[in-house]
């Protein structure tokens, strides 16, 4: 049974930063997909970023690029978002999603099939 587990969301100010984190169990591939997803209130959810686990290979959305930074942990279960110069626009809750490939459109949502439960971001003007 895959687990996954965010933490790290909270409440900043525009322009601040916040560090995600995601934690996955039971997934005993050592080379797989895992992405960040968001969704805001009333609206449909959105791929962030996407990276292959054990192969380094990344893509992001243009609405984060050069803001955002998507990495793996030293330990391969681990990966973690770097939102910085934060917009109220961000403000969503905040998944983490595993699949076995990255293959496709990679941060199409229904292509994953493991989910987190969310961890809140929250950005005030």
């Amino acid at each position: 049974q895959v687990q996954l587990v965010e933490s790290g969301g909270g409440s900043v100010q525009t322009g601040g930063s916040l560090r995600l984190s995601c934690v996955a169990s039971g997934y005993t591939y050592s080379r797989y997909c895992m992405g960040w997803f968001r969704q805001a209130p009333g609206k449909e959810r959105e791929g962030v970023a996407a990276i292959v686990i054990g192969g380094g290979s990344i893509y992001y959305a243009d609405s984060v690029k050069g803001r955002f930074t998507i990495s793996q942990g030293s330990a391969k279960n681990t990966m973690y978002l770097q939102m910085n110069s934060l917009k109220p626009e961000d403000t969503a809750m905040y998944y983490c999603a595993a699949r076995r490939l990255c293959a496709g459109y990679w941060l199409y949502p229904r292509n994953f099939d493991y989910w987190g439960q969310g961890t809140q971001v929250t950005v005030s003007s």
